[in-house]
């Protein structure tokens, strides 16, 4: 039987914290634990906010964590065809369409909608769901519209493709079988005109690609999960076992932010802060 495969997946666009150290660590801990092998997967698709000067500023902070993973790292910028040939096959199955609405045209609408005492639904992150007035749009309407130049997101047409796959679930750890909910996030973006891919898209094809087994990430990304099921099982690709652990917070209880430059790992080390400090600091016994 092969060994578990277990990944760290961050976005270079900010210095590493606390937050990161944990998850890194905790990622480390449980692949030697098993057996397994680690992987590293930088995380660059906004090309507009990913720079490589945070790059190699998170490559430093891991190794003077002593976490060694497999090389060369996966970039995600690097793969783009690989996402373009899951949405294409979204697509053939009908289950894409072109959404033109902007943020601000979203937002007029669900004011509209609330202030004639309509609530608007929200997904679990409390975000409005997507209005799906463009859902319909005829393909010649559409393409002209995308010819003459309009902004656009691909959205995945979240009613057909839950009836397409019925019930889903995913294994989490410590729980067993979790009941996955993907229609409470509505037609989640898949790509953009100016970035072809998306985190949902990009995430379980990189998962698959790479034999990742095991997905040891943040409590914010749980609920998130459901959508993640939905898009393997469309694409006929493997679903990892899950861990969602805890988060490190501030002393308010707010997760940290990648501008919190108190709980920066590249601050701490600077202040003489050791590695092993670092592992108690985020509750893991030094090992």
């Amino acid at each position: 039987m092969p060994p578990p495969v277990f990944r760290f997946a961050p976005s270079p666009n900010g210095m590493l914290h606390l937050g990161h150290a944990y998850s890194a660590l905790l990622n480390d801990r449980l692949a030697r634990e098993a057996g397994g092998r680690l992987l590293l997967r930088i995380e660059d698709i906004d090309r507009e906010r990913c720079r490589p000067e945070y790059e190699a500023a998170m490559l430093e902070d891991l190794a003077w964590l002593g976490i060694a993973f497999e090389t060369p790292p996966r970039r995600q910028s690097e793969h783009m065809a690989d996402y373009a040939a899951a949405l294409d096959t979204l697509d053939v199955l009908g289950l894409t369409y072109p959404a033109f609405l902007s943020r601000a045209e979203i937002a007029a609408t669900v004011a509209a909608a609330e202030a004639r005492g309509r609530p608007w639904p929200r997904d679990p992150d409390g975000a409005p769901l997507y209005p799906g007035t463009d859902r319909e749009l005829g393909a010649s309407e559409a393409a002209e519209r995308i010819a003459g130049g309009a902004l656009y997101a691909t959205r995945l047409r979240m009613e057909r493709s839950v009836d397409m796959v019925g019930a889903l679930s995913w294994d989490e750890a410590g729980e067993g079988d979790v009941d996955a909910d993907p229609a409470a996030w509505g037609d989640v973006i898949l790509a953009r005109r100016e970035m072809p891919t998306s985190y949902h898209l990009s995430v379980v094809v990189d998962d698959a690609l790479q034999g990742v087994t095991d997905v040891v990430r943040g409590a914010d990304l749980r609920a998130a999960t459901a959508v993640h099921r939905l898009l393997q099982d469309l694409l006929g690709l493997p679903a990892p076992r899950y861990r969602h652990h805890r988060l490190i917070t501030d002393a308010a209880g707010r997760k940290l932010s990648k501008s919190d430059r108190d709980t920066g790992l590249a601050e701490l080390r600077a202040a003489g802060v050791t590695p092993t400090e670092v592992r108690r600091m985020v509750g893991l016994d030094p090992s």
